[in-house]
């Protein structure tokens, strides 16, 4: 390019506008370049011609880079080594995401990642004189990217105290929710669900940024806002329709988990959602609902640990009726407590046994395995149990009542 080293910064009269800056970079350099923020959103960028490449049109024209771009250059390693380094980095093309060569370089602060500057190449490795420039840019860039994060904080603090304003119930009504999300510039969702993700820690600050870029990068679901509540990140998803929405927000739980167990190393990660309404004021209601996923995913971890959203737990979700209406009753089962009685002096394990025959549907031979005993061990048990339960084994009304009430006497343990 024959660029020429300047000892001050050739990038000064762009300080103020991201799109003077990119504009001047790309008439200095020759190449189209691109500014995002630290959440790969598009902020910037400048001109092109035929040649470009499908990944950026794809930026451009989505207003921020893909997903599927982004999960590949995390799995690919790339976007760790630009996060770590202090210096340009150049990326020869991945083919099957149709990105084409580039060299990048992160807007950092010592604290954190603001943003990205890339220059899309043709395949040749910029000159020392290029990488210089681009460093000298990257510092424009940077005060004001500081400007636009510090007014997002305040715009994020204004929204979280909004949202904790709905989950305690201080906002109740539909219409009154409604005017504060469009006072607040919030694009009003078509329907709405509440996804609660719990962590065996406290989520520190930098839990906090790795959640909060997880879920401003993922597409199919959109994170409304979020809160933080100790151990608990609680986020406001707006779904753009109800079809189908309950396997995406399963899925959207499941890429959550995954990528912040990969990234953050800090012990299990649950999470669960609740109904999902059209009526704001029923947030609150999705909210208890997906508290309540939570809680029986600790109290019953092997049988509905694969279970996300409220309206799959089935019955799972009348447990906490059904003990209190119990308590309130003095109401114990007689055939389960004369079981749990042999067991104890016995030292046997016939309730488990009759647990895992109750979960599999009856089915001896998968109860069996679920106990790791012989089919014929497992038999013997079941005839033990109907001899000193008293119970018949092929009443549907007694399974289901027995089904429920070891169900609800593990509530009490809890």
């Amino acid at each position: 390019m024959g660029v020429t080293m300047l000892n001050e910064n050739p990038f000064r009269s762009s300080a103020n506008s991201l799109e003077s800056l990119v504009d001047e970079m790309n008439e200095m350099l020759g190449y189209p370049i691109t500014i995002e923020d630290a959440n790969h959103r598009l902020l910037a960028y400048s001109s092109h011609d035929d040649q470009t490449d499908p990944a950026r049109v794809a930026t451009i024209m989505r207003r921020g880079v893909p997903e599927k771009i982004v999960n590949c250059l995390w799995k690919e390693g790339v976007m760790l080594k630009i996060n770590q380094s202090d210096h340009p980095v150049h990326i020869s093309g991945i083919q099957e995401i149709g990105l084409g060569s580039r060299t990048v370089m992160a807007i950092s602060t010592k604290k954190e990642i603001l943003g990205y500057i890339w220059i899309h190449g043709n395949g040749d490795r910029l000159s020392d004189d290029e990488l210089e420039l681009l460093k000298k840019a990257s510092h424009v860039a940077k005060n004001q990217l500081l400007s636009l994060n510090s007014q997002k904080k305040q715009r994020e603090k204004c929204r979280k105290e909004m949202f904790w304003q709905i989950l305690t119930g201080a906002l109740q009504s539909h219409e009154d929710i409604k005017k504060h999300f469009e006072y607040a510039n919030v694009s009003v969702p078509s329907f709405v669900s509440v996804v609660v993700f719990q962590f065996e820690k406290d989520i520190t600050s930098s839990i906090e940024r790795e959640a909060s870029y997880m879920i401003k990068t993922l597409e199919e679901v959109s994170g409304v806002f979020y809160v933080v509540d100790e151990r608990k990140l609680i986020l406001l998803c707006n779904i753009p329709t109800s079809e189908k929405a309950e396997s995406l927000l399963s899925k959207f739980i499941g890429q959550f988990i995954a990528h912040m167990n990969a990234r953050i190393k800090e012990g299990e990660v649950i999470g669960g959602f609740g109904n999902i309404y059209k009526r704001y004021c029923q947030i609150i209601s999705s909210y208890q609902e997906a508290l309540t996923v939570l809680q029986l995913k600790h109290q019953f971890p092997g049988k509905i640990k694969d279970i996300c959203g409220y309206k799959q737990l089935g019955i799972y979700r009348y447990l906490n009726l059904i003990h209190e209406k119990n308590e309130a009753d003095g109401y114990e089962n007689v055939s389960l407590q004369k079981l749990l009685e042999y067991d104890q002096i016995q030292n046997t394990d016939l309730v488990d046994t009759l647990e895992a025959f109750l979960n599999n549907d009856c089915n001896v031979n998968e109860a069996a395995k679920e106990i790791h005993v012989h089919t014929n061990t497992m038999n013997y048990r079941l005839k033990r149990i109907s001899e000193i339960g008293d119970i018949n084994l092929r009443c549907m009304n007694e399974k289901l009542t027995l089904f429920l009430d070891i169900k609800s006497k593990k509530l009490k343990q809890e």
